[in-house]
């Protein structure tokens, strides 16, 4: 019964935040009513394990991680993935100015260690912050061991407005150039489907093709990934981050025709994994409570507005050089709050109420959200990681 009403309680709380984005037209996003649903709940009557008791624990989310992220590579091409390395330097130079402004300003402003402790979580995500708290403590700093982890909470709920804010505004831009000619259709499904056809793949009958082949086939290329990245990091001390190669490996896959377009959907869990994942991540929001904010929320607020400020100077400053608009450099930039899942739900999120028809919506996530996964991951699941254990050694 337990378990019956946690799975509730947690499709309740994502369900909430779905009908709030569409009642206010994505103003108000639903990655951003459901986090504030979890921590109201986590710091009142929500038991800590509901998360895991509704079965999405820590092995359910390194699960769907790798298969979300081969699935979305079956929502690109190879040469645009390619194409998404200004998105990368956009978001990287955009977490250098947030260290440039809190490293400068903030020091001056707050001791050494309050700055050092903070800004790794500012600028990623909860590995980063789970980094930091463990740092404390081993140096003995027990009086910042909150910092960390309030921090992580707190730019996640002000950064989700504001990156959906951004990306109205590029969905806005992105769908008048479109209507002016200036933008291209992405590739219909009939056009991918007749080149896949040309390539091989797999001739099997059609009754074969079942949600389990799909999903047997993700797997597969999700285990591959996982095992390159591991071999290139044992083999040759490479650290490339396995996120990032099941995105590369789901593309490749889709590009030779071993995987189909938007594999998950096709085997009807995309959904399910999504909300899974998404809960896990609300579930980190249990760590930490109102008091322990409160001690530290003068701090958190002032680094806070220095990081973003620092993020929207180098966004607006870069933007023209790297042929993008202000409002999609710094939608890049603030993937470093949040990364995935969170950068995919309000991309798609802010397409679908953006667009006028089906054919606008894909070309605005044609447009947008390759951007969005590719910066959020430079941040993320790699920046953050490195600038953590940079700052572990300075405290």
């Amino acid at each position: 019964m337990y378990a019956s009403i946690s799975f509730a309680v947690v499709m309740l709380f994502i369900m909430i935040g779905e009908w709030v984005s569409s009642l206010t037209n994505a103003y108000v996003p639903s990655v951003f009513i459901t986090a504030v649903l979890f921590a109201i709940g986590f710091w009142t009557f929500l038991p800590k394990d509901t998360v895991a008791k509704a079965s999405f624990g820590p092995d359910f989310a390194n699960i769907c991680i790798s298969l979300l992220l081969v699935h979305l590579g079956t929502l690109m091409n190879l040469k645009e993935l390619i194409q998404q390395w200004k998105a990368v330097c956009i978001s990287l130079l955009g977490v250098a100015g947030t260290l440039l402004l809190t490293l400068t300003i903030g020091t001056k402003i707050f001791d050494w260690h309050t700055v050092i402790a903070a800004v790794p979580p500012l600028t990623g995500g909860l590995v980063s912050a789970l980094l930091m708290t463990n740092g404390l403590k081993a140096a003995g700093i027990t009086t910042l061991v909150a910092l960390p982890i309030a921090m992580f909470v707190m730019h996640s709920v002000v950064g989700y407005p504001l990156t959906a804010w951004m990306l109205k505004r590029e969905g806005r831009r992105v769908a008048g150039e479109y209507h002016k000619g200036n933008i291209q259709a992405p590739v219909s499904v009939e056009e991918i489907k007749e080149e896949k056809g040309k390539k091989g793949g797999f001739k099997l009958p059609e009754e074969y093709h079942t949600a389990a082949f799909i999903l047997v086939k993700v797997a597969l290329v999700a285990l591959l990934a996982n095992w390159f990245s591991s071999f290139l990091k044992t083999t040759f001390n490479f650290d490339l981050n396995a996120n990032v190669v099941c995105l590369i490996f789901g593309v490749i896959a889709h590009q030779l025709g071993f995987l189909e377009d938007s594999a998950l959907n096709k085997a009807n869990v995309f959904q399910w994994l999504m909300y899974g994942l998404l809960a896990y991540v609300f579930s980190q929001l249990s760590i930490t409570t109102p008091q322990i904010i409160g001690k530290v929320f003068v701090q958190i607020i002032v680094l806070m507005l220095l990081g973003l400020l620092g993020m929207f100077l180098a966004s607006i400053i870069l933007a023209k050089p790297f042929g993008m608009s202000p409002e999609m450099a710094f939608a890049c930039s603030l993937t470093s709050l949040f990364g995935f899942p969170a950068d995919y739900i309000l991309t798609t999120e802010i397409c679908h109420n953006v667009a006028k028809d089906k054919e606008e919506e894909a070309v605005l996530v044609d447009q947008i959200l390759p951007k969005m996964l590719v910066g959020g991951f430079a941040t993320v699941s790699v920046a953050s990681v490195i600038i953590a254990s940079i700052f572990l050694k300075l405290l």
